[in-house]
């Protein structure tokens, strides 16, 4: 199986952060998830981004999501896939040139995910170049000016460009999407039997993987 960096920060979006970890944990692949400054054992703020009648969303205090590697210690080329969560960690964490040099190692040719304003670190790394990106609709003037191509899609959507998969910001979709997606990256074939049914509690992030050519993750796995 593979083993994937997800690179956060205090104040990240809590849903973003936690479902692709506990999806691609619960497939089998080794996920590290580090935070600058910080080490295994320490725990980053999450904020949960809600609309609520207002001109943009609020930010709610969501959960406390413990780190499991340390940031000082990440060798990008022991790892086969890069996960970046949006929220308002993004907006810090591209200040930090490490973070920006670990997210160009990835471009060369890995897999690379990125949700909502996750695409301001990509923004700031400079590798948007030519490439197709989406974000959160906010971040969309940031996309065009590194130099990307923004990709309008619907909330509910995903868009893939060669190694890159990106999307809006996290939404409800079916729990039978989500799973069919952790089974495509595993490699392996969709458990359709025994799923709850509509209407329970669901994560949009994992279109991102739905979206993501599954032979990407394959091509890198380790043995």
């Amino acid at each position: 199986m593979a083993k994937i960096l997800m690179i956060t920060g205090d104040f990240t979006e809590d849903y973003e952060t936690m479902v692709p970890f506990q999806i691609l944990l619960a497939c089998g692949h080794e996920v590290d998830a580090v935070c600058p400054g910080k080490a295994a054992g320490e725990k980053v703020a999450t904020a949960v981004h809600d609309f609520i009648g207002h001109q943009t969303y609020v930010e709610l205090t969501g959960h406390m999501f413990a780190l499991n590697a340390d940031f000082d210690a990440v060798d990008p080329a022991g790892y086969d896939g890069l996960v970046v969560p949006g929220g308002r960690a993004p907006e810090y964490l591209r200040l930090n040139e490490a973070v920006l040099e670990m997210v160009r190692h990835f471009f060369a040719g890995k897999p690379v995910a990125a949700i909502c304003h996750g695409a301001q670190i990509l923004t700031a790394a400079g590798v948007l170049k030519g490439r197709t990106c989406s974000a959160y609709p906010a971040c969309a003037p940031e996309v065009r000016a590194a130099g990307g191509t923004y990709a309008d899609i619907a909330i509910d959507a995903a868009v893939t460009e060669g190694n890159l998969v990106t999307a809006p910001l996290a939404y409800q979709c079916q729990l039978d999407e989500a799973v069919h997606g952790a089974a495509l990256i595993a490699g392996g074939p969709a458990p359709r039997q025994g799923l709850p049914p509509e209407g329970a509690e669901r994560g949009k992030m994992c279109r991102l993987f739905i979206g993501a050519d599954p032979d990407l993750w394959r091509q890198r796995a380790v043995a």
